[in-house]
């Protein structure tokens, strides 16, 4: 089992010992969490902290968020109802950009009049339309998605995760070094296939970029994207010779159309494909999806790691009537791994400055300053100048006998910043 720690507070054992002893309350958007009085005999109306979640309720991946919004749900009642950053009362408010990117800036600017001190979103394209004016305004902007651009120069947006680059380099070093299906004789042939989004762009130019320094190990067949379609025989067609494809997010039609026209090169992924898992199970093509590799920076549902352990707690206390649905659905809420960075971040800020000094520079230091410890290796981490927490991944593959997932390589690999 892997024990965790955190440097700026050990909020696991905290976790830990009050799940085991105190039933938590049903989560909803804007939990109303109550604090202890500071001292007896006396009351103290605590501090709002409030996190604008700018998320997408109506649009494309509207399914896939959901279980992202829930975790973020739950895990800020838990931590009102625990008092946990004593002094202060977390709230979320949330704004629904429909997956248009011409909602960023007004869903951005609602929420700052709404109060919001700080910025969530998982919305791949949100990051890179707001970069100019969270750094313009210092508002902290924490997300899982965005690419390097986002976060280079060093500014106000953060990702306690990884970027979809780092996602391609790791992948394909491991790729190169431990896969046993792995060309011995010749490069691997390598494409991709996706929708024109930011992210999968950004996956597709790293995955060029490595092939390109590597061309002993690798040749690059190329990126196929289309506009937020369903049919993919051009794309099945000129990737068809390759030993690797990496898959589209909305990954079940092109994998059906793949593999009906007899090709037979191994698919690979990342974490934002797995939130469309369901369907997989949806379309019954898990014969199709077998041998499947994934890179994840949180682990997965079948682990006995602390945080999945948690994970697991505060989903079946929540919701008990759906979480073997959502297990099965995806990695969606084991987001709550990105948020607990996210809320550490918040009380080690409110920490070092007092509830009523709180605000988006003392939580911008704080953010700089965080790490995570897993069994003595810093797991995730920010500096003055790195901007994606996660430094290490776990290495799973797709198993159509059990329907699941599982890690292929015991160990967690380092996460692989630059192709050089």
């Amino acid at each position: 089992m892997i024990s965790l720690s955190i440097q700026s507070k050990l909020w696991i054992t905290t976790l830990a010992v009050l799940l085991l002893a105190l039933p938590l309350l049903v989560a909803c958007g804007d939990s109303e969490g109550k604090a202890e009085p500071t001292e007896p005999g006396t009351s103290s109306k605590p501090v709002e902290i409030i996190i604008g979640n700018l998320t997408d309720k109506t649009g494309a991946s509207a399914n896939a968020l959901a279980p992202i919004d829930m975790a973020l749900a739950d895990a800020v009642a838990y931590y009102n109802d625990e008092n946990i950053i004593p002094g202060v009362k977390l709230k979320v408010i949330e704004y629904d950009g429909a997956y248009k990117p011409s909602n960023d800036i007004p869903g951005y600017e609602w929420l700052k009049e709404k109060g919001a001190d700080l910025i969530f979103t998982n919305v791949p394209a949100t990051p890179i339309s707001l970069k100019a004016r969270v750094n313009r305004d210092k508002i902290v902007l924490f997300t899982s998605g965005g690419n390097k651009e986002t976060i280079t120069p060093p500014g106000y947006i953060f990702v306690p995760a990884i970027l979809p680059e780092e996602n391609a380099y790791t992948l394909l070093q491991w790729v190169s070094a431990k896969d046993p299906d792995f060309p011995t004789d010749r490069p691997a042939i390598i494409g991709g296939a996706g929708w024109s989004t930011p992210y999968n762009y950004a996956l597709h130019d790293a995955m060029k970029e490595y092939a390109e320094a590597y061309p002993d190990k690798f040749q690059w067949e190329g990126s196929y994207t289309i506009d937020m379609g369903f049919n993919w025989q051009t794309e099945v067609e000129a990737l068809k010779d390759c030993d690797y494809v990496m898959l589209p997010i909305a990954m079940v039609n092109f994998i059906k159309q793949y593999r009906q026209a007899g090709y037979t090169a191994k698919f690979i992924g990342s974490s934002a494909q797995l939130a469309f898992l369901y369907s997989i199970r949806d379309a019954r093509v898990w014969d199709e999806f077998d041998g499947t590799l994934f890179v994840l920076p949180s682990g997965w549902w079948n682990e006995d790691t602390a945080i999945i352990n948690l994970t697991k707690e505060l989903l079946f206390k929540n919701h008990p009537d759906s979480a073997e649905e959502i297990m099965q659905d995806g990695n969606a809420y084991i987001a709550i791994d990105l948020i607990y960075q996210i809320l550490e971040i918040i009380a080690a800020a409110v920490e070092t400055v007092g509830p009523e000094n709180f605000d988006s520079q003392a939580l911008y230091d704080a953010a700089q300053s965080y790490s995570q410890t897993v069994d003595g290796v810093v797991h995730a981490s920010f500096t003055e100048t790195k901007r994606t927490s996660m430094d290490y991944l776990g290495v799973y593959e797709a198993r159509a006998a059990q329907e699941d997932l599982f890690r292929v390589d015991e160990e967690w690999y380092p996460v692989v910043r630059s192709p050089e």
